[in-house]
């Protein structure tokens, strides 16, 4: 069995953290910016969350738009959660995307196959 790859991500990547939650980088940016925000116990759905980790995830996802915002400048955000594969989910241990969107972007929230 592979191992998960956001369970095995060093902490050196993680832009913000709280007891529950971290958040970083994506690896495969839908624009500049693009953060996961990723719990620390796996979990391979969303519905699978804890009160507190919902919680956690709320703290830090006002953190993260605060970094972006004065890192990035964006015009807008796209925020949301893949749940199984048939809705783009394609690493099953949750995680929210936080996207910056830029005026006369075209990007897209999730690719097609």
């Amino acid at each position: 069995m592979n191992e998960c790859v956001f369970c095995t991500l060093p902490e050196e990547v993680n832009l913000v953290e709280n007891e529950l939650v971290r958040a970083f980088y994506d690896k495969y940016p839908v624009s500049e910016g693009h953060v996961l925000i990723v719990p620390k116990k796996h979990a391979s759905s969303f519905f699978e969350a804890t009160a507190e980790e919902m919680a956690s995830v709320g703290e830090l996802l006002t953190k993260v738009k605060a970094l972006l915002d004065e890192r990035f400048h964006p015009d807008g955000y796209n925020v949301g959660v893949n749940v199984g594969s048939a809705a783009g989910q394609t690493v099953f241990h949750w995680h929210m995307h936080v996207i910056p969107r830029y005026k006369g972007d075209a990007g897209t929230v999730r690719w097609h196959s």
